[in-house]
């Protein structure tokens, strides 16, 4: 559900069609978030991109613990839960991610995985009050300066997207009420998660 009136599937043609069609194959289904861009397409393709290039030039666990942070900080329920799930496929605990959510400072990681979510949630809430000493301490836990703009690259990008998705009233997709059944509680940490699958909602 949205806001917002959306292309139904059944309806889309063209570049819409296309990006429906895109999305179905990648997840198996077309998720809400994807509904909300059937007015640009074209956006949607240049998000895409923009994540693409993001992820590729991280650590896959490192991207998703910033996005994670990221997505907690500006109470997007959509993305803590989608990342969140991530972090589950590769090898995180249920504790680990429930901790992320309702205490990232006191959540179970080591010192450098701490402090990338530290930063990230910074970068979240409040990047003009990030200081050289900040950059200091990630540099003096094994961080390189690429590293460090990678990690401020992926919350940044996390912004945009949950930004523009709260705005028009997009909720995280059913589906997660099955997929993450034992963590949805904790996770949507801002709008509620859409009814169940079939419904009209």
């Amino acid at each position: 559900m949205t806001f917002i009136d959306t292309v139904p599937e059944d309806g889309a043609n063209g570049h819409v069609a296309e990006m429906y069609s895109k999305v179905r194959e990648s997840i198996g289904y077309v998720p809400n978030y994807a509904k909300a861009f059937s007015h640009r397409p074209a956006l949607f393709e240049a998000w895409a991109q923009l994540n693409s290039t993001v992820k590729s030039a991280m650590d896959p666990r490192r991207y998703e613990l910033a996005t994670v942070a990221a997505a907690v900080r500006r109470r997007s329920s959509y993305c803590a839960l989608a990342h969140s799930e991530k972090l589950l496929q590769l090898g995180s605990t249920d504790e680990e991610v429930r901790s992320l959510a309702r205490d990232p400072e006191g959540a179970p990681l080591g010192e450098l995985e701490q402090a990338i979510v530290g930063y990230a949630t910074q970068v979240a809430e409040a990047p003009h009050t990030v200081t050289a000493a900040d950059i200091d301490r990630l540099r003096a836990l094994g961080l390189s300066d690429s590293e460090i703009f990678d990690i401020a690259s992926a919350a940044a990008a996390r912004l945009f997207f949950t930004a523009l998705c709260d705005a028009v009233g997009t909720q995280p997709d059913a589906v997660y009420r099955e997929t993450m059944s034992n963590l949805v509680d904790d996770l949507a940490v801002g709008r509620p998660v859409d009814g169940p699958a079939g419904s009209s909602g």
